[in-house]
């Protein structure tokens, strides 16, 4: 059954090397190459929301060929501004990490 309380949130929504046909969600300069399952969940958690639920083993529907991954965050608002919230934190991480 559905659960209406959680948002799923799929790694292949912030992989810049994929199109937007095989499941990103977000433009080029909000994404990064080859997100991980744990950069993912450590951006939700400094986006102050809450990870109840993350699994590396399945496969994005888009994607069947691959294992993606992806984490189940309680319902705070509209799908795009969790996204939203999200990628700023990847992206950042990801920048400081260069630095």
């Amino acid at each position: 059954m559905k659960d209406y309380d959680h948002v799923v949130v799929w790694l292949d929504y912030f992989n810049k090397n994929l199109k937007r046909s095989k499941g990103r969600r977000l433009p080029l300069e909000k994404c990064v190459h080859d997100p991980s399952l744990k950069e993912l969940g450590e951006a939700a958690r400094r986006a102050g929301l809450e990870v109840s639920a993350s699994d590396e083993k399945p496969r994005h529907p888009r994607r069947p060929f691959v294992r993606s991954g992806n984490v189940s965050i309680p319902r705070d608002g509209p799908k795009s501004g969790i996204l939203a919230r999200i990628s700023a934190e990847l992206v950042a991480a990801r920048a400081k990490k260069r630095k």
